[in-house]
């Protein structure tokens, strides 16, 4: 079995656990959402496993809407499919990532909800994929998104993701991901 396929059955066996014990995550208050996305972009694609933590915070409550936002830690295992130009030639990097996202949605946290991010993540490896490089491990990790959460507390959002050191060091064409996100409160 191959490292990806060795961290994405460890990430979703991960999820699975929290899935079904649920009261052991919300007692302590620690993490009270977890989430698993898949994306892709040019020539890469990722999986991620990630777990959030409600800020608990209201601000600009208007017309059953508010501005909140929660902290969001995860792992993803990134796949370019053109490492340093060769279509056919594969680079799997970990990514471990820590952000803040502010998310405008209803008052009873159920339906529609728009949302923003920008965090600092580190890579395993510097990429090379596809005429993308990035000269540093360490990356800023901007997304927007959207989605809806139902009566059930399960969340199905998509989101453009993009990542680039900010530009304190060349090369740096960034890398962008059209991710697919469900996750599920506790």
């Amino acid at each position: 079995m191959s490292l990806l396929n060795m961290k994405l059955c460890a990430s979703l066996a991960a999820l699975a656990v929290m899935a079904a014990t649920p009261c052991a995550f919300a007692s302590d208050k620690v993490i009270d959402n977890a989430s698993l996305e898949v994306g892709g972009g040019a020539k890469v694609q990722m999986v991620r496993f990630g777990v959030q933590k409600d800020w608990n915070q209201r601000w600009f409550q208007s017309n059953g809407t508010h501005l909140s936002g929660y902290w969001d830690a995860s792992i993803a295992q990134w796949r370019g499919n053109a490492y340093q130009d060769v279509d056919g030639q594969h680079q799997n990097i970990t990514n471990i990532g820590f952000t803040p996202v502010f998310r405008f949605q209803a008052d009873d946290m159920s339906g529609w909800y728009g949302e923003a991010g920008i965090g600092l993540n580190l890579l395993s490896k510097r990429y090379d994929n596809d005429s993308n490089r990035l000269s540093t491990a360490f990356q800023f990790g901007d997304h927007l998104g959207a989605g809806y959460v139902f009566a059930n507390q399960w969340d199905v959002g998509m989101k453009i993701q993009h990542f680039s050191n900010g530009g304190y060091k060349k090369p740096n064409s960034g890398v962008n991901f059209l991710v697919l996100k469900v996750s599920r409160a506790f």
